[in-house]
């Protein structure tokens, strides 16, 4: 048994609830595995308050990360594909994730090689800021690569 006020020690259960209550306080079994079980002598609402508490910060600290969306078509042009770019740039410069796929519509299809050239030469445009998490890969009427931040 541990906690404030309590010499360390093994105790019998009993005597551990007489301490507790003697002292108004709760018998807390902290570690059920351990051999013997440890428990604490503690205000049990002030401690679920605190738990409560660190979890909220936890959560506040943690980062979401989004996930930014750039859109191409098989026969993107140049100056389109620089500004796309640097957009996906600031995206990753931000911590987010980036998404870039290629839409074909109709009869595009047939330009899957266009697709993925461009979605390579994206990658690799984007070394530096981040990594890709797969190789580009056709879904439905989309190639698509995800691409993660680096640290």
């Amino acid at each position: 048994m541990v906690g404030d006020n309590v010499e360390q020690g093994v105790y019998s259960y009993e005597e551990a609830i007489r301490i507790a209550d003697h002292q108004n306080l709760d018998l807390v079994e902290i570690s059920p595995n351990a051999e013997p079980p440890v428990c604490r002598v503690l205000d049990y609402q002030k401690f679920l308050y605190q738990k409560k508490r660190k979890e909220k910060e936890q959560k506040q600290n943690s980062k979401k990360i989004d996930i930014k969306e750039i859109r191409f078509g098989p026969q993107t042009d140049e100056h389109d594909y620089n500004f796309k770019l640097k957009h996906a740039q600031e995206f990753l410069k931000d911590g987010d994730k980036v998404k870039a796929y290629v839409f074909f519509r109709g009869r595009s299809i047939l330009f899957k090689e266009q697709g993925e050239l461009l979605l390579a030469r994206f990658c690799t445009d984007l070394e530096e800021f981040g990594k890709p998490e797969a190789v580009p890969k056709l879904e439905g009427k989309r190639m698509i690569v995800i691409i993660a931040p680096k640290k």
